[in-house]
């Protein structure tokens, strides 16, 4: 891909999206809780997250808070993360959060036979009301300059106005030669109230004819795209390697300006044990991770963030798509070994893991 230099550049990465507080009752459930512990989290923001704190690139994140104590509780997990808060916008606090509000996501890791449960507390917050016009993407993008652009579905389900703006937003950064990234996370709850499939589809189509990058799983590309192939097993229970391959030719005939498709492939033993590995296609090609079989998750929140932030930055270190997926993996896999949605890995690490590294004691 045509990578616009660091030099040239104010930041590697931005992300447009929403953070939430996350509040985790650990190894209990929320039902019973009587205490949480909190983090941030989004899948858009974990992105420019990893690539901040584990790769060390400059990111930002475009996004905005009520400007109470709970939203400055999340700028300042976003301040120890090292994400640049410039394009945050504050928005007054009405006092009980009748016209705006921060989103809260309640979420259970799972173990074993019960599986992860995340309860979204999102409705009318500071983010989902952000809408085009908001943020002067020439001068980001054209000024300062930005060498990669992240952004996904389920910052763009939150409203109209948001898939407005994600639009806008893509098509600006495209202008000014930033490569764009799309995280297609389809969420049926999310796209409910505002015309359901249909218009997950409409918006995402309009979406996808500005982007370079497209990561999604094959339900994704169905539901988003409208992709199908028959007998395709979304059920998770399976890596049905060869429909997401056949989708992926749907996919780049329909949008010839898809450079690069990815995905993670998961097979769900339990909820602490999958079968973990990528694929991503570029240039008529297609290059695989290594299967981490039967690897143990702590907290599978933030996985696929993680193999996202893997994947850009192999490819604005070496612009290789086999680098990429295989950094993408290996952070991913390990994110998934510590709490929260947020990745704890060192580059040391991943790199560790990326040249066939175990999990020996390091001393």
């Amino acid at each position: 891909m045509k990578i616009r230099p660091a030099s040239d550049c104010r930041f590697d990465e931005v992300s447009l999206g929403e953070v939430m507080l996350r509040l985790d009752p650990g190894e209990g459930r929320i039902r019973t809780a009587r205490e949480f512990k909190a983090w941030e989290g989004g899948g858009e923001y974990n992105v420019a997250r990893g690539l901040r704190k584990c790769f060390g690139l400059r990111t930002a994140v475009c996004t905005a808070f009520v400007d109470n104590d709970v939203g400055r509780l999340i700028e300042d997990f976003i301040l120890q993360g090292g994400v640049a808060t410039d394009y945050v916008k504050w928005r007054p606090d009405d006092g009980i959060g009748r016209s705006v509000r921060n989103g809260l996501n309640f979420t259970e890791r799972g173990f074993g036979i019960r599986g992860a449960v995340g309860i979204p507390d999102r409705g009318n917050t500071a983010a989902s009301q952000l809408k085009p016009g908001d943020f002067d993407w020439d001068a980001l993008f054209g000024g300062l300059g930005v060498r990669w652009f992240h952004t996904g579905g389920i910052f763009a389900a939150l409203s109209e106005s948001t898939a407005a703006l994600t639009i806008e937003a893509v098509t600006a950064a495209r202008k000014h030669g930033t490569i764009v990234s799309y995280d297609l996370n389809y969420r049926p709850s999310l796209w409910k109230s505002i015309g359901g499939q249909a218009k997950a589809r409409e918006v995402n189509r309009e979406i996808a004819r500005n982007v370079d990058v497209m990561i999604g799983n094959e339900e994704d590309f169905t539901a988003s795209l409208g992709f199908e192939v028959e007998g395709a097993d979304h059920s998770l229970s399976t890596i049905d390697t060869g429909a997401f391959k056949k989708m992926i030719g749907q996919a780049v005939a329909a949008y010839p300006n898809f450079q690069v498709v990815a995905t993670t492939l998961r097979r769900v033993i339990t909820a602490t044990r999958n079968d973990w590995s990528a694929i991503c296609h570029c240039g008529g090609k297609f290059y695989e991770s290594r299967l981490y079989p039967d690897l143990e998750i702590l907290d599978r929140v933030g996985g696929g963030d993680s193999f996202a932030s893997g994947l850009v930055y192999g490819f604005l270190k070496s612009n290789d798509p086999q680098v990429a997926v295989d950094y993408g993996a290996a952070h991913g896999a390990l994110a998934m070994t510590t709490p929260g949605d947020t990745s704890m890995a060192t580059l040391k690490e991943v790199e560790k893991i990326v040249a066939g590294g175990g999990a020996r004691v390091v001393r």
